[in-house]
């Protein structure tokens, strides 16, 4: 048996304004949307993970979706300019990871980061 993906699922009140801060902010593509569900992607591929937590490092509390991108700096200042708070600053993590948490519209916790080369 081979798991293929893992989808996250939001519980919100309204697809549309949901929809829009995760397509906005992260330049993600509706490839479905049947009004009481929609997924957004970005048409890359990456490995099956789950992490499993007991805190989020650095004290921080354990986020609800970390999502990876090329370049953390511009996302930080794309959602700063975006009027989003920043729950916890972009930081140089010691294990090796530049990330910074906001919370998502339903208030999920984000955990923005990237692997600096």
């Amino acid at each position: 048996m081979t798991v293929k993906r893992i989808v996250s699922n939001i519980a919100v009140t309204s697809v549309d304004d949901v929809r829009a801060f995760y397509s906005e902010l992260f330049d993600l593509d509706v490839v479905m949307d049947h009004g009481w569900i929609a997924t957004l992607a970005s048409g890359e591929t990456a490995p099956t993970q789950i992490s499993i937590a007991i805190e989020g490092g650095s004290g921080t509390a354990v986020p609800d979706l970390s999502i990876e991108v090329d370049d953390v700096d511009a996302l930080y200042q794309r959602a700063k300019r975006l009027g989003h708070k920043i729950e916890y600053e972009l930081t140089n993590e010691p294990w090796g990871v530049r990330r910074f948490y906001m919370l998502d519209p339903t208030g999920k916790l984000l955990s923005i980061l990237a692997h600096p080369a």
